[in-house]
């Protein structure tokens, strides 16, 4: 019988794998701009096979792809009468694969986020986010979710809505923010106090998810460890974001030698702006040491990084067993057998 995701955080760190919605760009599955998951519907195997990478690079969590897919994202691009298959076809694929794992049946998660309806001057838009969240999380209770992950909330009340829907049908809740470059909420609570307020009122996990990378992410993930008793979750963007520009928004790119058709990186010029690996690495281990415990990367984030991430907090992932060794290399190797008028030339190659 597999454990619940309390039983897992008790017993040491858990993985969740997201950043399905540029990975799935990148696969050429999923339109930048709109970002709307219709890949659920119209590309299933190619969802399954990304839930299925992310699994087996270490995520303990297989994450229900519906993050944008609620009433208001399905009305922009004129598709509601799609809403509810997609978001239920998104968790029965997820199911499908979580019981692929050859070792434990991963876990299944609802998925919900900030809807970019919420006005915290406007009581119409407070309702109309509450019956998108009702939907949303009525359909993960039918189809049988072991919690429900709400995500990249930067309004405080936003998210306590979402938490209170969730607790409507009984069922665990991770909340985390996404904390935009003015460091803090837009109703103007601080990131560690909105934090505080979701765990008192019952959230299994907290913390912060997206928008920013290790650099600027990891300073208010140790305030928030500092201000809640229970576990915090921590999931940035792998990329190089700075004091000057905290998040992926703004990212400058000086050494582009184009005219970008975009007004800024984001959201499909941040290639050169990538973390690498070992800086992913790094920030786990300090994470770690912070006492994070909940970890993943966001968007951008490969199934090599989050592999990356698994193994630095003491988690093995199923294919581990294809993490880099260069011992065998032509150039860089250190076996023996190896040819030294290669190894030896690998400073001029």
């Amino acid at each position: 019988m597999k454990r619940t995701l309390e039983q897992r955080l008790e017993d040491g760190p858990v993985v969740c794998g997201e950043g399905y919605l540029f990975e799935l760009e990148r696969r050429g599955y999923l339109q930048a701009g709109s970002f709307v998951p219709e890949v659920a519907l119209d590309n299933p195997q190619a969802l399954k096979q990304t839930y299925r990478d992310y699994m087996l690079a270490g995520s303990d969590v297989v994450l229900a792809f519906t993050y944008n897919g609620h009433r208001e994202k399905m009305r922009i691009i004129g598709k509601e009468d799609l809403l509810e298959p997609l978001n239920r076809q998104a968790i029965r694929l997820a199911k499908e694969v979580a019981k692929e794992h050859p070792e434990e049946e991963a876990l299944v998660a609802g998925n919900i986020s900030n809807t970019n309806l919420f006005d915290p001057d406007d009581g119409s838009s407070k309702e109309a986010v509450r019956n998108i969240f009702a939907e949303m999380i009525g359909w993960c209770k039918e189809e049988g979710v072991d919690f429900v992950n709400g995500e990249t909330f930067y309004y405080y009340e936003e998210a306590k809505i979402a938490l209170e829907e969730i607790q409507k049908q009984g069922l665990p809740a991770v909340i985390t923010f996404g904390l935009m470059s003015e460091n803090i909420l837009r109703d103007g609570y601080t990131v560690e106090e909105g934090c505080r307020l979701l765990e008192e009122q019952g959230a299994l996990v907290v913390g912060m998810n997206c928008f920013r990378g290790p650099a600027t992410m990891q300073p208010y993930v140790e305030q928030i460890r500092e201000n809640v008793n229970g576990y915090v979750g921590a999931l940035p963007i792998p990329y190089r974001t700075s004091e000057e520009y905290p998040t992926f928004f703004n990212l400058p790119d000086g050494g582009c030698s184009c005219s970008l058709p975009t007004e800024t990186t984001f959201p499909t010029s941040l290639d050169p702006l990538y973390c690498n690996r070992y800086e992913l690495a790094e920030w786990a281990k300090e994470a770690k040491a912070s006492g994070v415990n909940y970890f993943g990367l966001c968007c951008g984030a490969s199934p090599s990084m989050l592999r990356e991430v698994a193994e630095t907090v003491g988690r093995k992932a199923v294919n581990s067993t294809y993490s880099p060794d260069m011992k065998k290399h032509f150039l860089f190797g250190t076996d023996e057998t190896l040819k030294k008028n290669n190894t030896e030339y690998r400073t001029k190659a």
